[in-house]
């Protein structure tokens, strides 16, 4: 086989085997290499910057940023990167908010071999790529009269730095440890953790914690 080009790819995904198994499977691929691999959501923005991927691997649930907030920071940073998600949500309103945010493609972690490089090498090639059975959840949500998600729920209300700090809290991190890494002070943090349980009418870290994982902001 003649490869005039080899596609660069970043794997960004937080449990170690399934990021070992993908780069392994990449690796008999002629077209493709790995240039990079990022455990969590800050790195996975990091490493793109730094290695301007022509595709990134992405999961939506990774500790300390989530794949949403991801998609954002690296499409702003890397407008010509595409995105892949690699992901195990299959509602309606994961798939709307991720394409919304700048990934090219949406692919279900039970997918065959065959499935997951046609994937990839349909986003490579500018088009869109969408699991079989999110397509068909999409064009029955447009059927219905659901084109785009609107923002009536409460999740809608929070704003992009709340998000980040509910994830924060439920991935078990102090007032302290939060605000350093998100440079703000402890007051602020208190300040937004408020704001989240007022929005979403929580009234304890557990309850939080519970309301993360069922967004997917967090392992189950």
């Amino acid at each position: 086989m003649n490869v005039e080009k080899k596609y660069r790819i970043l794997i960004a995904e937080d449990h170690t085997l399934f990021r070992q198994g993908l780069k392994a499977l990449l690796s008999l691929e002629e077209d493709l290499e790995v240039v990079g691999e990022a455990a969590d959501g800050h790195h996975a923005i990091e490493r793109a910057q730094e290695l301007k991927p022509d595709l990134i691997l992405l999961d939506i649930s990774m500790p300390r940023v989530d794949g949403m907030s991801a998609i954002k920071e690296i499409k702003r940073a890397c407008p010509e990167a595409k995105i892949l998600i690699l992901t195990v949500h299959k509602t309606e309103e994961h798939v709307l908010e991720t394409l919304k945010s700048g990934a090219s493609g949406y692919l279900l972690k039970d997918a065959s071999h065959e499935e997951f490089l046609l994937a990839m090498r349909s986003v490579l090639q500018d088009k869109r790529y969408l699991s079989p059975d999110i397509s068909a959840r999409i064009v029955e949500g447009y059927l219905n009269g659901r084109e785009t998600v609107e923002p009536t729920s409460p999740w809608e209300s929070l704003t992009a730095r709340e998000r980040q700090v509910l994830k924060l809290i439920a991935e078990g991190y102090k007032s302290k440890e939060i605000g350093d890494f998100l440079h703000i002070s402890d007051k602020t943090v208190a300040k937004h953790r408020a704001n989240i349980m007022n929005k979403l009418d929580l009234h304890s870290a557990s309850e939080l914690t519970a309301y993360a994982m069922k967004r997917g902001l967090v392992g189950q």
